[in-house]
Parts: C-alpha cells; sequence; structure tokens
C-alpha cells in the first residue's frame, strides 16, 4: 500500500546513541538537555528567536492565545481564521473559549483572504489566526498591518511552513506568534510536538511558565498553567530527522517535480506566493469537480495507492466550530485532492496511474 504520507524514520543508530544518553543522565522530561539542544539547533536553522517546544501542535496554538492574552477572558471573544485548515486550527480556539469567525480564502493561494477580514471585525474580536495552508504564504504585511491598525493580536498557524522563507526570512517572523507542528506526518517531527515563535521575548518568558503548570520556582506558582512540555525522547528524535532534513526535502522535491510535469494543466495547483520558497510537503491539486476526485481515488484505490480530500469538509460547512458562509473554500474543499507524497514515493508508478485514469476519460 502507498499511503498518501510516511513518517520520516532516520538513522536508528544515531537516535540510539542520543537515548543512550538519556538512560545515562536519568533526565527524561521537565526542560533536559535535549530539549535545550533541540530549541538552539531549531532557532539557528529557521533563522529566528524567542523559540518554544511544546508537546504538540494544538497545545502551541492554545499556549500562544493564552500567553497574548487573546483567551483566559471572562468577556466574549472572537478570532478570525479560515475556514480551509486542519480541525485543529479552529478547535483550539473553541477549546480556549475563543469563538473562530471564519472568513473566505483567496481562490489560487488558499490562504486566507485579507481582503474580508475587516468586514468580519467586531467589538469582539481579538486576534486574527490566519494559516500557511501546504506552506504557501499569507499575504502576511497586508494581515499584519490590519492586525495593528485594528488592536489585533496575529497568530500565524504555520503548521506546514517549516523551512518556508519568504523575502529571503523565516515565514515564522511575521505576526505576534507563529506555531508549529511537529506530528509524525510532518516534514519535520520530533513524533509528536510543537513549537511556538514569538516576536517579544516578555511573551516568551510568559508562555514557558504556562506549559510548566504556571510553576516559577521551587515554592512558587504566579498563574494557572498546564503541562505541555517536550520530553527528551522526543527532542532526541527531532534532532535525528533536523540533521537529514535536507536530504528529506530533496528527496521530496523530486516526487514533487515530477507530479507537477507529468500532470502539467490536467489539474489546478495552488498559486504559490511570491518571494516564497517551496518546502515540498504536500501535493495538493484541484480537480475539475468532485465527482472526478471520487473517480480519482477509486482508480488508485485499486492499485493500492491512498491519497487524501485534505482539507475537507470547509469548516464553515460542519457547523460545528464558528459562523461563516465561505463559497471559496467549500469549493476548493470538495474539488481537492492531496497525492501521496514523503521520501521514496514511488511518483512515477502514481503519476502513470493518474495518467491513465485521465487517458481513458473515466474522470
Amino acid at each position: 500500500m502507498i499511503p498518501v504520507t510516511k513518517p520520516y524514520l532516520p538513522s536508528r543508530e544515531k537516535l540510539d546513541r542520543y537515548i543512550d544518553g538519556i538512560y545515562e543522565r536519568q533526565w527524561l522530561t521537565n526542560d533536559g538537555p535535549l530539549v535545550r539542544e533541540l530549541t538552539r539547533r531549531l532557532e539557528e536553522y529557521l533563522g529566528v528567536e524567542n523559540l518554544l517546544l511544546v508537546c504538540n501542535g494544538t497545545l502551541a496554538l492554545q499556549i500562544a492565545y493564552r500567553a497574548l492574552g487573546i483567551s483566559g477572558q471572562a468577556l466574549p471573544v472572537e478570532a478570525i481564521t479560515t475556514p480551509f485548515t486542519f480541525l485543529a486550527t479552529a478547535s483550539s480556539l473553541k477549546w480556549e473559549g475563543v469563538e473562530p469567525v471564519f472568513v473566505d480564502i483567496d481562490a489560487g493561494t488558499w490562504c486566507l483572504d485579507p481582503a474580508l477580514i475587516e468586514a468580519a471585525i467586531t467589538p469582539h474580536t481579538r486576534a486574527i489566526v490566519p494559516v500557511h495552508v501546504f506552506g504557501n504564504a499569507c499575504e502576511v504585511e497586508a494581515i499584519d498591518e490590519i492586525g495593528h491598525r485594528h488592536g489585533l493580536k496575529v497568530v500565524y498557524d504555520a503548521s506546514h511552513a517549516f523551512g518556508v522563507t519568504y523575502k529571503g526570512e523565516s515565514l515564522l517572523k511575521h505576526g505576534d506568534a507563529a506555531t508549529l507542528s511537529f506530528h509524525a506526518t510532518k516534514l519535520f517531527h520530533t513524533i509528536e510536538g510543537g513549537a511556538i515563535f514569538f516576536k517579544r521575548k516578555g511573551d516568551l518568558e510568559r508562555a514557558r511558565q504556562m506549559i510548566n503548570f504556571g510553576i516559577t520556582g521551587p515554592e512558587t506558582i504566579e498563574e494557572i498553567g498546564i503541562n505541555a512540555k517536550m520530553n527528551e525522547f522526543q527532542a532526541a528524535m527531532g534532532l535525528c530527522v533536523l540533521d537529514e532534513i535536507e536530504e528529506n526535502m530533496a528527496a521530496r522535491q523530486v516526487a514533487w517535480d515530477l507530479y507537477m510535469t507529468a500532470m502539467g494543466d490536467r489539474v489546478v495547483a495552488q498559486r504559490r506566493a511570491a518571494f516564497v520558497t517551496n518546502n515540498y510537503a504536500y501535493v495538493p491539486v484541484v480537480l475539475e469537480s468532485e465527482t472526478q476526485v471520487s473517480s480519482l481515488i477509486a482508480q488508485l484505490n485499486t492499485q493500492g495507492i491512498m491519497p487524501r480530500r485534505y482539507f475537507s469538509p470547509s469548516l464553515d460547512a460542519t457547523q460545528l466550530y464558528g459562523p461563516g458562509e465561505c463559497c471559496v473554500s467549500q469549493d476548493i474543499a470538495k474539488r481537492i485532492l492531496c497525492l501521496p507524497l514523503y521520501s521514496g514515493v514511488p511518483a512515477s508508478a502514481i503519476v502513470n496511474v493518474i495518467l491513465d485514469s485521465f487517458d481513458g476519460n473515466s474522470l
């Protein structure tokens, strides 16, 4: 079977050496030396500061909301966000008592459309939570300017944007904070895990207290916190994956290029923002209709190939998260398909099945 993705597994020998060190030190969690080393190395690799490692990407979002004062308030609070995203973007807001208000996406980039944001702002709006969908940059200058002008915090869900640069600098530098997911299915992973990048060091320090129950000393508790710390075994995996990230990305690029070249104008690809790099984390394509999507999935499944309708459904259509009627998002969500992509994926075999489906007019 060829799944839509596979976790990248680095050198077992190197991982074993890290694990041997963990056993020797018997320091498993609570800001251990490997977590500190991974923090330093990621800041260096990504070109950022004020990085905080946490145990998963959903808590990364929730801690960012708390540290920035978006959540944890008694008054009704809203945040403007996109419905074209993984459900954790919206569910993390709901868990924090913040009502997601969905604004539609741009039909080409599939990211939050900044031209529609201001019409959705109300007296209860405290934040904008855009998503760099499939690692494609949002219109960060426009969104950051809207946030500044209206006194709103901007938190970018950058779960797909590991290593992506915009105008020569890390895309993660935009907004008051940006979060990453290090889930096993991501380009870079720590099995489970995540990170938050804060613009201001004071926000980082507050968040650092929050992820350790609010404890600031042996007998000092300064606020209500939660346990969101990354452990040493997660950090060990992250260090090994980071050592091999360039080889991993290069292998994915070969497959990505093969897909795009072979399919050409038979599908609609995401329009990449200007001045943004590609980390080759996903191969999303849009077909002419939902019927075509179902037909292609059936064709691929007969060959043991398992693509995914990602993201589908559009979250505004579920009636679970927040208000909004986003026609562009709903349309794209019905016609999108993510093709298998990982280091070592047999892309040529997958392309042959796809092209046979097109040529056979079965779509």
